[in-house]
């Protein structure tokens, strides 16, 4: 009855609820099938997943771009030129124990699984990691800057050479990028408060709920009525 193998979604649905985590990860009772928005040919997160395949086959050469990426279009021909001359690595799936050695994706003792969109190694102490969103920025600042600042933290342990790494954000509906620098001093400061955070991850066995109005709007498992699987009744949505 705990979680044992953390990722930062993970992390992110725990603190935002327990019981929500508890439900996801542990009982791993399925979403609730859901009605596309208004307007729409398909949800937020199946075009996420397809907006990321199409980048990544454009960037192995293997498709023309999408007009949905064009904005980036500079900064994904940039990728696959780096990409045929060995420099670029994609949807890497890592994979830590606790003591931050990496193991396979599916170990017994893994501990954290790290899945980046793409990595450029720009110089032997150098690097580029790159995460493409879809969607909206606005509301998400805090939690996307967490992801990558986990990104680089785990990039920094996995390459021990590695002296500096910038992490970019391309949010493909904004034309927007946002980077962030750090040296290996930097980037190592974040590692004791992600520890932490997945420490209460990993030892949780109680998993009370954290009923919110805004964690309730976005729970799967909300009372019926609200179209969620009914198993949390502290719905404060619509109170």
């Amino acid at each position: 009855m705990q979680i044992k193998a953390g990722s930062y979604t993970r992390l992110s649905t725990f603190e935002s609820c327990n019981l929500r985590a508890k439900f996801a990860y542990i009982d791993k009772i399925p979403e609730p099938e859901r009605p596309l928005p208004p307007g729409k040919t398909e949800h937020a997160n199946d075009r996420g997943s397809r907006l990321h395949t199409a980048a990544e086959l454009f960037v192995k050469g293997g498709t023309e771009l999408i007009p949905e990426l064009s904005k980036f279009e500079v900064e994904f021909k940039k990728l696959r030129e780096l990409y045929k001359a060995g420099q670029v690595s994609l949807e890497g799936d890592w994979a830590f124990r606790k003591d931050w050695v990496a193991v396979p994706w599916m170990s017994a003792d893994v501990w954290l699984r790290v899945k980046l969109d793409a990595i450029a190694f720009m110089s032997p102490e150098y690097a580029v990691v790159i995460d493409y969103k879809s969607g909206k920025r606005f509301g998400n600042e805090i939690k996307h800057g967490e992801q990558c600042q986990l990104y680089q933290l785990a990039s920094f342990i996995r390459y021990p050479k590695i002296k500096k790494i910038t992490t970019e954000l391309y949010y493909l509906d904004l034309d927007e990028l946002v980077s962030q620098t750090y040296t290996r001093d930097q980037g190592l400061r974040f590692l004791s408060g992600f520890e932490k955070r997945f420490e209460k991850l990993n030892s949780e066995e109680e998993f009370p709920a954290s009923p919110s109005r805004f964690a309730c709007r976005w729970c799967p498992y909300r009372s019926e009525e609200a179209g969620g699987t009914n198993h949390c009744r502290l719905d404060l949505q619509n109170k």
